[in-house]
């Protein structure tokens, strides 16, 4: 009888196997697994995990005590850590009280933007007044080419409009989308791993990273761009998260209670209104109303959220999926997102459309009207169209053509090892000068340098490895999600190696390097199975590893926030020939 069993199993094992795809059987060797196949809702619409009761009961807490810590961590926890974040970059934000690098472009572009309406030239001392005299100084009239669009230039200017032209005023708004960036990272960590902690930590490792921290402190464009293409990729995993409810929803439950996949609800059903793809589409025409590159990520995150649609479709029981997303989603998600951002990044010109048309306007304000008069389209598109579009192909040359050697550029494959960073700022104040120590012996550093946290960067390097085997052997849509943030923000440099590029470009994609990291440590801590022993090891590797990267952060503080610091100790930190 036992013999009999016993092959009755066997052969039942070895018949579920046979009807699973021959690339499943295939990728089982590397780690694959497929996906549990009880009550739908559960793949669908997957339950928060919290920790469990000894937990609670190891630190003498009572049910309904841990229940209410459970219930309040969800917004506490990332809030709290918001709070650190946030202290940390606005301390002494005016300080250096100076004109840090590229802020020599984007702080007086912002000021003539908001006052103007488009940007002007002005003259080679105008530095030294601005610092002098602040909102004071005169605005210059003549018109100015420059290669970026405007929305990043109107963040910065709220802040100067709001505290004045002042290093504190530019500053001020990189900071605070900087610190709600963190918190925005916390929340979408936590919903995209179904964890609190896995979400607080991937927000607590973006605010003690180097480069997040002296962009937040520096008005620049690149942290504006990374805020909203961290919102869009928000706004797509809560949109994710409705479109699944709604499938869930629509699937009747059997006699036992238990929803089973329905091939026809989830072929026909339609998904209505998504006001957060909406809003995605909305996020990202300001990502490219700030700089080009977002456009790369409106494609990225397009294919991404059709993908999920898929995904969404297949568990919910659609033979064919892609013809049914095809059908019902597609056309929706093009709609949502292409003219939503097509029409953000044109009233973004709004100040410039309405500039002057007599040469006394916008750069190639009057282009159409002056020198564009005999184009062969000058009859189906208006002036204004015309001498955008004129403007912004003048724009695309610039681009593609920089290649003007600049001492701190480098090479995309540098930047995961942070192999060359860019330093914004530097002085050499003698001892008694600037905060340098009356005991110095000889003249002191004082350096802001834009460089990642080392240590979490290159951790990052092996966590990104692990998000793809995640992604591509356990179908893990969270990895592969990751992925793409790192691919579209980061793939792209390596169509313009030559050209003029700058490793604080990365921070574009430095929240989904924390996402990886993050889900990493995930991984070290052990799945929920896992033995005591397991999770006592992981837990205490995962802990060294983030106290290291908190004390790398710690380290590093006083060149990123420009201290004066005898030259040993700067020496110290340079670890690589190439930071120097």
């Amino acid at each position: 009888m036992t013999s009999t069993a016993s092959s009755t199993d066997t052969r039942q094992g070895q018949g579920v196997e046979e009807q699973r795809p021959s690339w499943q059987q295939r990728l089982r060797r590397f780690g694959y697994t497929a996906g549990s196949r009880d009550d739908v809702r559960d793949r669908l619409v997957p339950a928060y995990t919290e920790p469990g009761p000894r937990l609670w009961a190891s630190i003498g807490l009572r049910q309904e005590a841990a229940e209410r810590i459970v219930r309040w961590s969800a917004w506490g926890g990332p809030l709290l850590i918001t709070l650190l974040a946030g202290l940390t970059r606005f301390w002494n934000l005016g300080s250096p009280k100076a004109v840090i690098f590229d802020e020599t472009y984007y702080a007086k572009d912002a000021w003539a933007l908001i006052h103007r309406g488009f940007e002007v030239n002005w003259a080679k001392d105008a530095n030294d007044l601005v610092l002098q005299h602040g909102d004071s100084v005169r605005i210059p009239t003549d018109a100015a080419y420059v290669v970026h669009p405007p929305v990043g230039k109107y963040v910065i200017g709220l802040g100067e409009w709001m505290f004045g032209f002042t290093p504190f005023g530019w500053r001020f708004m990189t900071a605070l989308l900087g610190t709600l960036s963190v918190l925005m990272l916390c929340r979408i960590g936590r919903r995209l791993f179904r964890s609190t902690f896995l979400g607080c930590l991937a927000g607590a490792l973006m605010a003690v990273d180097g480069l997040h921290f002296v962009m937040s402190r520096t008005a620049l464009l690149d942290q504006v761009l990374m805020f909203f293409v961290l919102a869009a990729f928000g706004c797509l995993v809560v949109d994710r998260d409705r479109t699944r409810e709604r499938l869930a929803a629509a699937l009747p439950p059997d006699a036992d209670g238990v929803v089973r996949p329905d091939s026809h609800i989830a072929t026909t059903t339609r998904l209505g209104l998504r006001p957060w793809r909406l809003l995605a589409g909305l996020m990202l025409g300001l990502a490219i109303g700030t700089k080009w590159n977002g456009l790369y990520i409106l494609v990225a995150f397009g294919l991404m959220t059709v993908l999920w649609d898929v995904g969404s479709r297949r568990v919910a029981g659609a033979r064919r999926p892609y013809v049914a997303v095809l059908k019902h989603d597609v056309g929706w998600a093009f709609l949502s997102t292409v003219p939503v951002a097509i029409a953000t990044y044109l009233v973004s010109w709004t100040g410039w459309f309405l500039s002057a048309t007599d040469g006394k306007g916008g750069y190639y304000r009057n282009w159409a009207t002056a020198d564009g008069r005999t184009s062969d389209w000058s009859w189906l598109f208006p002036d204004w169209w015309r001498s955008l579009w004129h403007y912004e192909t003048q724009v695309y040359d610039f681009h593609v053509g920089l290649h003007s050697p600049h001492t701190y550029q480098s090479n995309p494959w540098s930047w995961i090892v942070t192999g060359r960073p860019v330093s914004y700022f530097y002085e050499s104040p003698l001892p008694g000068k600037d905060g340098c120590p009356t005991d110095a012996g000889e003249k002191c550093a004082r350096e802001v340098l834009a460089l990642g946290t080392p240590l979490l960067w290159w951790a990052a390097a092996f966590a990104i490895l692990y998000v793809l085997w995640r992604w591509i052997f356990r179908r893990d849509w969270r990895a592969g999600a990751i992925a793409c943030g790192i691919a579209a923000g980061y793939l792209p440099w390596f169509l313009y190696q030559e050209r003029t590029i700058f490793f604080f470009y990365a921070v574009v994609f430095l929240p989904f390097l924390c996402l990886a990291v993050a889900m990493m440590i995930g991984a070290m801590l052990g799945p929920p199975g896992a033995t005591e022993r397991r999770r006592v090891i992981g837990a205490a590797a995962s802990g060294v590893l983030v106290l290291l990267i908190a004390w790398n952060f710690i380290y590093f503080w006083p060149i990123y926030t420009g201290q004066a610091i005898p030259i040993d100790n700067w020496r110290a930190r340079m670890w690589l020939d190439t930071w120097v």
